[in-house]
């Protein structure tokens, strides 16, 4: 993202968008939930209803589209985490590395604060 001011700038636009854009969908989410460029749906409505959700969104501008990741056997990634459903129907989660993860981390002697080397270890997944 670049400058210092990108994530307040996204988050004003996403602020701008869910109140004028996303208030005139013809279907809306059960939980819209949103960080910086990443949204957490709940969708309650058919599956086609939801792709039709997802055309208004990305009519609304050209400054962003929406892609869509749909729930598998109960799974969904989202950010650096998978959540889960557990058996009670609750939701749990753990850290989730994608398949084009590279396990390229921070090298010890590159011009990185020591906080930052030291918050790289605290977020590796425990083997």
């Amino acid at each position: 993202m670049g400058s210092l001011l990108s994530p307040t700038i996204a988050n004003l636009f996403m602020e701008d968008f869910e109140t004028n854009d996303l208030a005139y969908a013809l279907f809306e989410p059960k939980h819209w939930k949103i960080f910086v460029n990443d949204t957490c749906v709940v969708w309650s409505h058919r599956h086609e209803k939801l792709d039709l959700f997802l055309h208004h969104l990305n009519s609304q501008s050209n400054s962003i589209k929406f892609t869509l990741g749909v729930e598998v056997d109960g799974c969904l990634p989202i950010l650096d985490f998978l959540l889960y459903k557990l058996d009670d129907v609750s939701l749990s989660h753990h850290v989730f590395c994608k398949k084009t993860h590279t396990k390229q981390y921070l090298h010890e002697n590159s011009h990185h604060f020591l906080a930052q080397k030291f918050g790289v270890l605290n977020i590796l997944p425990v083997p």
